[in-house]
């Protein structure tokens, strides 16, 4: 499913599949090709669409992962232990993103 930005989410994607899996099997069940082909085409589209935004969160998680990495050796230059600690944690939080969307 698009929001009005353009971007998609993944529960959206996962609605459109679901909407589109009841609207194919209905099509099977009173024998309307036409409805089972939307229905599976809608289905096609949710997980392109869980697809894209997955790929958008791990681009976001690996930018999260680098950011926090490059703070966190500015303040070991720093000799800056609060902001070396927040970097870790930017890193940390980028790495779980990533891997939250595999």
């Amino acid at each position: 499913m698009t929001k009005k930005d353009g971007s998609t989410s993944r529960a959206g994607g996962l609605l459109e599949e679901v909407g589109g899996t009841i609207k194919e099997n209905m099509g099977q069940l009173i024998g309307n090709e036409q409805m089972e082909l939307e229905g599976r085409a809608k289905v096609l589209e949710g997980q392109a669409h869980q697809e894209l935004a997955k790929a958008k969160a791990r681009v976001k998680g690996a930018a999260e992962e680098l950011t926090g990495e490059a703070k966190g050796h500015v303040g070991k230059i720093l000799d800056n232990e609060q902001m070396q600690v927040e970097g870790k944690l930017g890193a940390m939080k980028g790495q779980a993103r990533q891997k939250l969307n595999e």
